[in-house]
């Protein structure tokens, strides 16, 4: 009896918990040496700056992932602020973890 060889299809509409939201592109942070002075020095100068506030997250060169089962959708900016969330280390900002933003909101 001769069988066919099996080939494995990816499953077109994966589960919510079974996709994988990378925290890293592989390129670097910046191009050049003055780059990376700046984005550190502001970065590092938004830290300072929120320093007080426990209610305030900076982070830079962090994947920003808005839409949940969606992760070719991201950002990586420079750096990151974001009010009303609490510091502390994540692998990646996604916004359905976080606190949904609403544009109807008056704060957003």
């Amino acid at each position: 009896m001769v069988s066919s060889p099996t080939t494995h299809q990816a499953d077109p509409n994966p589960s919510l918990d079974t996709i994988i939201y990378p925290d890293s592109d592989r390129h670097p942070l910046s191009d050049t040496t003055k780059q990376f002075h700046w984005i550190v020095t502001i970065k590092e100068n938004l830290e300072i700056l929120f320093g007080d506030r426990p209610d305030v997250f900076v982070a830079g060169d962090l994947f920003w992932y808005p839409v949940q089962g969606d992760n070719t959708t991201r950002q990586a900016p420079d750096a990151l602020v974001v009010f009303g969330r609490p510091k502390g280390d994540r692998d990646s900002y996604q916004q359905w973890k976080e606190r949904p933003y609403n544009l109807s909101d008056k704060s957003t």
